[in-house]
């Protein structure tokens, strides 16, 4: 890979579930990648599918130095399953200066240790999917995504209370504390909302809000 893709590319490291998903659609999104495992069966796997892809050990310096580690501008430690492993890479990748570093943490303890060593950003995937799901299963939205301010946009029904008014009689913002975005009538192209905008039983609405007023919310559905 030439120094000019690596300045422009993402270095992955760990190509588990979480970093080979990372990988793949970064790929797809026309980023360059370098993808590196240790284990000979993972880098088979994948071979076909990434570009650039290293079977090495990133726990050792000397490695990520080979492979030009330092002249990627983001990283990703996708290393979950030992964590004194993701500590190793992530420590090596601080040392080395410059890529902006993601890290994959498996419980808080993890997530806080990565961010005390220096990684700028540390997810936790098995947490936040679990919380996503748990709000999915009471049946009342269909999509959730939660931001760290308690801060979520998600997709739903409207309530029975909303359907066949507009916008500006439902007065949903003023009376849920919630915001609706934009509505998807069936067959009919996604569109932003606007006071003007008559929401029917049949649409998906996106909503913005504070976790709580959304689930609120939704629960008149």
């Amino acid at each position: 890979m030439s120094r000019t893709a690596r300045d422009e590319g993402v270095l992955v490291i760990g190509l588990g579930r979480f970093g080979a998903a990372i990988a793949l659609t970064l790929e797809k999104l026309g980023t360059q990648v370098l993808a590196i495992d240790t284990d000979p069966d993972l880098v088979q796997k994948y071979s076909g599918q990434l570009t650039h892809l290293v079977r090495a050990d990133a726990t050792q310096p000397e490695v990520l130095e080979q492979v030009g580690a330092g002249g990627f501008r983001t990283a990703v430690v996708g290393v979950g399953t030992s964590i004194e492993s993701s500590v190793l890479i992530a420590t090596n990748l601080v040392d080395l200066g410059k890529p902006v570093i993601w890290a994959k943490a498996i419980s808080p303890a993890h997530g806080r240790i990565l961010q005390r060593i220096g990684a700028h950003h540390v997810v936790y995937p098995e947490a936040d999917a679990g919380k996503r799901v748990a709000h999915l299963v009471n049946g009342h939205l269909m999509d959730f995504i939660e931001f760290d301010d308690d801060f979520a946009i998600v997709k739903m029904r409207p309530p029975r209370e909303v359907q066949g008014m507009t916008l500006a009689d439902s007065d949903i913002r003023k009376r849920f504390g919630v915001t609706v975005v934009g509505v998807k009538s069936p067959g009919k192209d996604f569109t932003y909302a606007v006071p003007e905008t008559v929401v029917a039983a049949h649409d998906l609405l996106i909503v913005s809000g504070r976790t709580g007023q959304i689930e609120k919310f939704s629960q008149r559905a």
